[in-house]
């Protein structure tokens, strides 16, 4: 499993709380009440493991769309250049952002098997309204991985605006990728790339479930 599998596994294993719960759940008791549910839900769907592109991405529309703060993501990503960009070019980046990202998401269903994950415990003052939530990913035989969830709490929750793997942030993974193609192509260069990537990933999906 890749470092980046192994970031969003741990993104999976936080996300997947429903929506249904009204109340405010601490972030570390919501990742240790999740981590259960996932694994359960990998575990036992075969449809899951074997790869079944239409249940994996309802799954994750469902599940982990509702917990991330996109815009918030994809601003830190874009970062100086959001202040430019028009509200439709905002918008634009956002669903581009997301999508690619849902798509990385669905591969890492495919391939979890028997990891651990340990919340570590968390301090925090009842006034926080943002948190880094540690856990520590295991596989008998590998080496451990560090995840940190850098979590914001909103009307409706806490919500994810970054995820770091030993040390290294996902969002701002990005942002150099995202400002030398901005400096190159302008911003709707940008989007244009996201947006072809995006076809690019649906079109060969359908080509494999077509190949069954």
């Amino acid at each position: 499993m890749t470092a980046l599998q192994k970031m969003i596994l741990g993104a999976l294993m936080f996300c997947t709380l429903g929506a249904a719960h009204a109340e405010v759940i601490a972030p570390d008791v919501l990742i240790e009440n999740t981590v259960r549910e996932v694994t359960g839900i990998i575990k036992h769907d075969k449809d899951i493991q074997a790869g079944d592109q239409q249940k994996i991405i309802a799954l994750v529309d469902a599940k982990v769309l509702p917990h991330f703060d996109f815009q918030r993501m994809t601003q830190l990503a874009v970062g100086r250049y959001w202040r430019t960009a028009t509200p439709e070019q905002k918008q634009a980046l956002i669903t581009q952002f997301r999508d690619m990202l849902v798509r990385t998401y669905t591969k890492v269903f495919t391939v979890y098997r028997d990891q651990k994950i340990e919340v570590k415990p968390l301090r925090m003052a009842p006034d926080d309204t943002e948190v880094t939530v540690n856990t520590v990913i295991s596989k008998p035989g590998s080496q451990v991985t560090t995840v940190d969830y850098e979590m914001k709490k909103a009307a409706d929750g806490w919500k994810v605006f970054d995820i770091s793997i030993e040390g290294v942030s996902m969002v701002m993974s990005y942002r150099g990728t995202f400002a030398s193609q901005i400096q190159q192509d302008g911003i709707d260069g940008l989007i244009k790339t996201l947006s072809d990537k995006n076809t690019n990933a649906a079109a060969g999906d359908m080509a494999k479930a077509g190949g069954k």
